[in-house]
């Protein structure tokens, strides 16, 4: 059964994989419809490898997006300079020196002029399926949020971009040797222009910001597409190393940073963190609203099942929270403000 369109009250079947901005839409000539935004680590090693394979990938789909690098690591302005894209140096960060995901979205919205805009994690490799599935959801409505789960693949070398083949050799590859991975893993976050007021000042990597994207585009009310079944989007396996916090995940999500990170999602309501509410706010690819198929937009009911899950495990949370609607909300002093830095100092980036 397909889901409704928000805007034109039809089914979003047949749709063109061209992506072309709406009558009325354009952010001026010249610009692409689709602009990708990222900010790499330092092109060391491994990293510098597959980051230069996911980056180089984007400059290759057809229609060809904006791609905007950003901050200052090693090897960024030069990748940049190569691959013929835009390279902004300066990004807020946080007293850790980790940037911030609220100066990437303003200032990718502020440079761009496309009317969709994604950021995308720097190892993530993408094809033309990728801009076809953004045209899809942005003739179907005006205004949403599309993620999908990911495939993860070791890929060691640089690719072979000058095959013609490649990209249908690579998709093989992933489909016969990859993992898909759960829908707690969100690489993309594609969004129209505009979806996303003022963010926390939250630090990319750090855990938990993306979740925040999620839950802010569920409650504000735009549709959020889970492109999962249409978009192949190739996650290259690394370690973490490349962070201050050791080769593993354990020590990163235990870090101040990754603590503060949760605290902030409470935004809307502070002590939601202090009184261990904060799973509120965590929202995965399975809380999609609706679903790309090759054919049609659907709705999603898993999502009903997952906010039912979500509610349903936590008793004592969801018992706390009637106890606010009858005798009102604790009230609890907010973070303290964080410090802004012109240049990346510290690992950051990817899942």
């Amino acid at each position: 059964m397909s889901a409704a369109s928000p805007t034109s009250g039809s089914s979003s079947t047949g749709a063109s994989s061209s992506l072309s901005s709406p009558s009325g839409e354009g952010r001026g000539s010249g610009s692409a419809p689709l602009t990708i935004f990222a900010i790499p680590k330092a092109f060391r090693g491994h990293i510098a490898v597959i980051q230069r394979n996911a980056i180089a990938s984007w400059t290759r789909m057809n229609p060809r997006p904006d791609v905007i690098l950003f901050g200052t690591d090693e090897g960024t302005a030069q990748v940049a300079a190569e691959l013929g894209v835009r390279h902004v140096p300066t990004v807020q960060k946080n007293q850790w020196g980790t940037p911030l995901v609220s100066d990437l979205f303003a200032q990718a919205q502020q440079i761009s002029r496309s009317s969709w805009l994604c950021y995308v994690n720097a190892d993530i490799i993408l094809f033309d399926d990728f801009v076809a599935a953004v045209s899809r959801a942005a003739a179907w409505t005006k205004s949403f949020l599309m993620v999908g789960r990911r495939t993860d693949l070791d890929i060691a070398e640089p690719l072979g971009f000058a095959q013609t083949n490649w990209a249908a050799q690579l998709k093989e590859s992933a489909h016969t040797k990859g993992r898909l991975q759960i829908a707690r893993n969100i690489d993309y976050f594609a969004f129209s222009r505009g979806l996303y007021p003022a963010m926390p000042p939250l630090a990319i990597g750090r855990f938990w910001w993306d979740n925040w994207l999620l839950w802010k585009a569920r409650s504000l009310g735009a549709p959020v597409l889970d492109a999962t079944a249409v978009v192949t989007a190739i996650h290259q396996n690394h370690d973490y190393s490349h962070t201050t916090y050791g080769p593993g995940k354990a020590a990163m999500m235990s870090s101040d940073e990754a603590i503060l990170n949760c605290r902030l999602t409470c935004e809307q309501n502070p002590a939601d963190f202090d009184e261990g509410l904060s799973w509120r706010y965590i929202y995965t690819i399975d809380d999609a609203t609706h679903k790309l198929t090759p054919q049609v937009v659907t709705g999603n009911p898993r999502h009903l099942w997952k906010s039912f899950k979500r509610h349903s495990s936590r008793t004592q949370g969801v018992e706390k929270l009637m106890k606010r609607v009858l005798f009102g909300p604790r009230q609890i002093p907010r973070a303290a403000p964080l410090r802004e830095a012109s240049d990346s100092k510290r690992g950051h980036g990817t899942s």
